[in-house]
């Protein structure tokens, strides 16, 4: 798919993974539509890139109808390409201390990444059945974001590497199931990145997850995953698989 002049979605967008994604695909010529609970945010990144935005909680069903509505109604047609970022990494043991268990924790996890991110393929998926197919014979593609704990997780991350591993797994059948309509689904299952969420931890904490990383030895850039993103939209051969991106590194016990 040539991403010149395609609409293109991205939950999640005001930040990290998101953030560098509406940016870069926005510089391939893309018009861009941010989803985000950060609606403030979400509009700043929106006016540098001369895309959309508008404030969504992917939780909840409705908002999401409402967000991919409203960019279609912007930009006069369906996304073609749509990328799901938004979540959270909430951390909790299964059964901490003094005997206190994470249940409400690990269905708040859920709601926020796999429901989310259902909801937003979902509605998308919907509307782009009604897109004219591309010489290709392709209507679109959609992204969704796993992570590498959801083959590796650390000890306190059962509900996040679930929610990752339920994104993951859906990845194969959703690709089937739309692969009648010409629409691809992928999943990029990031390591350790330079996002918000790590910029937030001592220096002497990223130094140690540093060194958990062969090659290259570093956190990755946000940038990367982006690129990885925009190749995917470009290759149409790339469906139903998930695609670690991660310096070859295996998470630790903790």
């Amino acid at each position: 798919m040539d991403i010149d002049g395609q609409v293109a979605l991205v939950s999640g967008g005001a930040s990290g993974l998101g953030e560098a994604t509406a940016r870069h695909l926005a510089e391939l010529g893309a018009d861009v539509a941010i989803l985000d609970r950060d609606g403030a945010r979400a509009a700043q990144v929106a006016a540098d890139i001369g895309g959309y935005s508008q404030q969504c909680d992917i939780t909840e069903e409705n908002a999401v109808a409402a967000g991919v509505t409203s960019a279609m109604a912007r930009f006069g047609q369906a996304p073609r390409i749509v990328v799901n970022c938004a979540g959270i990494g909430v951390a909790a043991r299964i059964v901490g201390r003094e005997g206190k268990v994470s249940t409400p924790l690990f269905r708040h996890v859920l709601e926020v990444n796999l429901f989310g991110t259902y909801n937003v393929m979902t509605y998308a998926a919907q509307a782009m059945m009604d897109l004219p197919p591309l010489d290709t014979g392709e209507r679109g593609v959609i992204i969704n974001t796993a992570s590498a704990a959801y083959e590796d997780g650390q000890i306190g991350q059962a509900a996040y590497a679930a929610s990752k591993g339920a994104i993951a797994s859906m990845t194969l059948p959703a690709a089937r199931e739309f692969a009648k309509l010409g629409v691809r689904v992928m999943t990029i299952a990031p390591g350790l990145f330079e996002t918000p969420m790590m910029e937030e931890l001592p220096p002497e904490t990223v130094a140690g997850i540093v060194e958990n990383i062969p090659f290259p030895h570093r956190l990755g850039q946000p940038e990367e995953y982006a690129h990885l993103a925009a190749d995917i939209a470009r290759n149409a051969y790339l469906n139903g698989t998930v695609i670690r991106l991660d310096g070859a590194v295996r998470l630790p016990l903790r």
